[in-house]
C-alpha cells in the first residue's frame, strides 16, 4: 500500500552533518504525518522528530537545536538535517508515515532503516 524508501546516513565525525531522506509512494489518500525514529544497539526505538501535514514539528529534547525535520508535500518526501552530530546519535534511523489508506482509516508504515554512525 505505502512504500517508504530511505536514503542518506553513513559515517561522520563528531560535529559533522548528515541528511536523511524518505520518499513515500504507493496507494493512499494522503499522509497525516511523517517522522524519524532511531534505535541504538540494546535500546528501544525512540522518537527523533515528526512533522504533520500542516507543518507542525516536534522534536526529542536530545536533538532540539541540532536536527531539523522538513518535508516536500509534492514529492511526499520528508528530510532530516542533522547537524552537530554526537557519538550518542549513533543508531539506525527509521522513517515513519501515518498514511490515510482509506478515507476512514490511517495506518503507520516504516522505512527500511539507515545506519548513522558518529565516530572519530
Amino acid at each position: 500500500q505505502v512504500q517508504l524508501v530511505q536514503s542518506g546516513g553513513g559515517l561522520v565525525q563528531p560535529g559533522g552533518s548528515l541528511r536523511l531522506s524518505c520518499a513515500a509512494s504507493g496507494s493512499f489518500f494522503g499522509i497525516n504525518a511523517m517522522g524519524w525514529y532511531r534505535q541504538a544497539p540494546g535500546k528501544q526505538r525512540e522518537l527523533v522528530a515528526t512533522i504533520t501535514s500542516g507543518g507542525t514539528t516536534n522534536y526529542a529534547d536530545s536533538v532540539k537545536g541540532r536536527f531539523t525535520i522538513s518535508k516536500d508535500n509534492a514529492k511526499n518526501t520528508v528530510y532530516l538535517q542533522m547537524n552537530s552530530l554526537k557519538p550518542e546519535d549513533t543508531a539506525v534511523y527509521y522513517c515513519n508515515a501515518d498514511a490515510q489508506t482509506y478515507p476512514w482509516k490511517s495506518v503507520g508504515f516504516w522505512g527500511q532503516g539507515n545506519q548513522v554512525t558518529v565516530s572519530s
